[in-house]
């Protein structure tokens, strides 16, 4: 039976480890970021209970090309290696140093969607099909071989929080259902169709930015697209940051001026302009 590390720091991720343990699955080793890193990431979670409650050695690195990681693989002899929701790129020797590879999820339907920012991006593009993908990591960015995948369909209102719920449980989906394949060392894969690529760009905090040139539909398509776990929409009054967790719209009045009509609030948080 393949031997099987995992390598996360945040919550679909975690999601991901209690699947493995509730359908009787087991880890070797889980690797995380030190606890004083990416603090403010979107979903970060820490593993030190996950670890003791099922006895997992935990190996916490500054990054996850580090020597340690790779000597750590080596000497419990790892199979596959599991990298999910993870910012720093894996390179080479990591990739090569599991018997088997590297194993990745992505919140699309590759090769659509390759790079950062799914969730957001994929409400941003009102999309009325997303997705999560299980593939073999290689060099590029998202463009491994696919062992499975599972759709989602999008509601016109669909907001990030419930996105990223929907994704989560196909994370958990996707392992229970590739389990045995994967400890059996029986995964059948796919290769990308490269010419149906498309790529996604990082999104940065300043993008959530609601100025009063927007339409109403643009404002809350973007309120939608940014709100928890991520950063949030905002706009800037006088000496304040206000961030906009939801919001509905008016055509008469309300707490923002749109081209087209009002912002009228509902959940908001106010910061000091940065």
């Amino acid at each position: 039976m393949a031997k099987i590390a995992f390598v996360t720091c945040v919550q679909l991720g975690l999601s991901c480890i209690e699947e493995i343990y509730k359908i009787n699955g087991h880890l070797d080793l889980i690797i995380t970021l030190d606890d004083n890193k990416s603090k403010f990431k979107s979903g970060r979670v820490y593993l030190d209970n996950i670890s003791k409650k099922h006895n997992i050695p935990l190996l916490k690195v500054n990054n996850v090309n580090d020597a340690e990681v790779i000597k750590s693989i080596k000497d419990l002899e790892i199979d596959w290696l599991f990298i999910i929701g993870w910012s720093q790129i894996a390179y080479r020797e990591l990739l090569q140093t599991p018997k088997n590879g590297c194993i990745g999820m992505h919140p699309t339907l590759l090769p659509e969607g390759r790079g950062r920012a799914s969730v957001p991006w994929a409400i941003i593009k009102k999309l009325k099909v997303t997705g999560v993908t299980m593939f073999k990591l290689d060099e590029g960015i998202d463009t491994g071989d696919i062992i499975s995948q599972e759709k989602i369909e999008l509601s016109p209102d669909i907001t990030a929080t419930e996105l990223y719920e929907k994704v989560n449980n196909l994370h958990s989906l996707l392992i229970k259902k590739m389990w045995n394949n994967i400890i059996n060392n029986s995964v059948t894969l796919v290769k990308q169709n490269n010419k149906l690529a498309t790529e996604w760009p990082g999104r940065l905090p300043d993008d959530g930015e609601i100025k009063s040139h927007m339409t109403m539909d643009e404002a809350y398509t973007l309120i939608r697209a940014t709100t928890k776990p991520y950063p949030g929409a905002f706009v800037r009054i006088d000496n304040y940051k206000v961030i906009i967790w939801s919001a509905k719209l008016s055509i008469f009045s309300g707490d923002y001026k749109l081209s087209d009509g009002y912002l009228v609030f509902n959940e908001t948080e106010v910061v000091f302009n940065e």
